[in-house]
């Protein structure tokens, strides 16, 4: 009946193929540690807290060599975050401007982000990051260069970012009015002003949430919708120009003083190449997707925006693309995942991520292979479960509605 009666026949088989999977799970387990202890090995994760004895150059939080190896894994851990949010952040807009040049009538336009398209996605992305990583160290000027009346090097940006052949230097921000910092352990802290600002810039979006709502209540009880945009502006804007205020909020901009730059912050340059080569690679493959979210929509839907008087940017904008996202999204997922994982190429340029630190220095050290490999597996793979949860729930609220 198990086998035969089409009520159970394919649970039957579930079940027949988990205890199969299982089995071959202990099989390997088993086997795993056998080995293990064939070589005088056991599995033990007590060396993470155990002193690191490593310096790291780039650290968000603060970090010692007589930190832990745990510590210096969630340096690294921050380290990837940093490089994976910023890349992901770039090469959508370089995505989406290339992505919508390349279909521009004009044809030069057109033909420049074709050979970026191409060039980008033909070679491999670790050529990209030491191609750019030598521009950086081979060319750019050594700090010294900047010194003096007449120097041979000058800061772009409104004289606030410096490129040298050691490190980026960019301003960093100053407050009149330092409100302190919150402890929340482990020599880690956070400013007060920095839980204000995400408070203000989250009650905004709730206030704008609710004036959107209520302007479609309007809109659906007389059919005239009210003007709006002057109060999402307001409650968006408003709060935070007067916690600047407050704070005094203001760019300390870099100089140079004795051999270094000081007063603003210096990026290692290994972080500035493997961002520039991720946002560009990765940047091609969106530019493709957009192109051909674009290329799905009907010409009849731009031609009608065209009869009712929509120039092309407000058609492009109000019509074309927010149809286009629902082709656009899924691939898009699948390049933010790619990105997140090939932030691990930044041992080549010296950049200490996770793959760095803990499947590294650590790895290299304790000896403990198997466990450091397990805890970076488990990390990615958490990484890319909340990505793509998140760009999911995107996803569900752009997609078509049924009925």
């Amino acid at each position: 009946m198990l086998i035969y009666d089409r009520r159970y026949r394919s649970l039957t088989f579930q079940v027949i193929v988990f205890i199969l999977v299982m089995a071959l799970a202990w099989w390997l387990i088993n086997n795993t540690i056998q080995n293990l202890a064939a070589l005088g090995k056991d599995f033990d994760f007590g060396f993470l807290w155990s002193r690191a004895g490593y310096d790291i150059p780039q650290t968000p939080i603060p970090y010692s060599s007589d930190d832990t190896h745990l510590r210096a894994a969630l340096v690294g851990l921050l380290n990837t975050l940093i490089v994976s949010i910023l890349g992901c952040i770039a090469a959508t807009f370089v995505g989406v401007v290339a992505g919508v040049a390349r279909l521009s009538n004009n044809w030069l336009i057109a033909r420049l982000m074709t050979v970026y398209v191409e060039a980008f996605r033909n070679v491999p992305l670790l050529l990209w990051i030491l191609i750019v990583f030598a521009i950086f160290t081979e060319i750019m000027p050594a700090p010294n260069a900047f010194r003096g009346d007449n120097p041979s090097a000058s800061m772009i940006l409104f004289d606030n970012v410096a490129l040298t052949n050691r490190y980026t230097a960019i301003p960093t921000l100053g407050m009149t009015n330092d409100p302190g910092s919150l402890d929340l352990g482990a020599r880690i802290t956070i400013s007060w002003a920095t839980l204000a600002f995400v408070v203000v810039l989250a009650a905004g979006w709730i206030a704008r949430r609710m004036i959107a709502t209520w302007a479609q209540q309007v809109q659906d009880r007389t059919g005239s919708r009210p003007t709006t945009w002057w109060a999402s502006l307001a409650v968006m804007t408003v709060p935070s120009l007067l916690l600047i205020w407050y704070f005094g909020l203001h760019l300390i901009a870099p100089e140079l003083r004795g051999f270094n730059f000081t007063g603003g912050l210096n990026v290692q340059n290994g972080l500035v190449a493997l961002w520039l080569a991720l946002t560009l690679y990765t940047g091609a493959f969106i530019a493709e997707i957009v192109r051909a979210g674009i290329l799905a929509i009907s010409r009849g839907q731009s031609e009608a925006a065209f009869a009712l008087g929509l120039r092309p940017g407000r058609t492009m904008n109000l019509v074309i693309l927010p149809q286009a996202l629902r082709v656009i999204i899924p691939p898009l997922i699948s390049q933010y995942l790619n990105l997140t994982k090939n932030s691990s190429l930044a041992i080549a340029v010296g950049y200490m991520d996770l793959k760095g630190t803990l499947g590294g220095t650590t790895l290299n050290q304790t000896g403990r292979e198997l466990e450091s490999i397990v805890l970076m597996m488990g990390v990615y793979l958490v990484l890319s479960l909340t990505i793509s949860a998140g760009m999911n729930v995107f996803n569900a609220r752009v997609k078509l509605k049924e009925r």
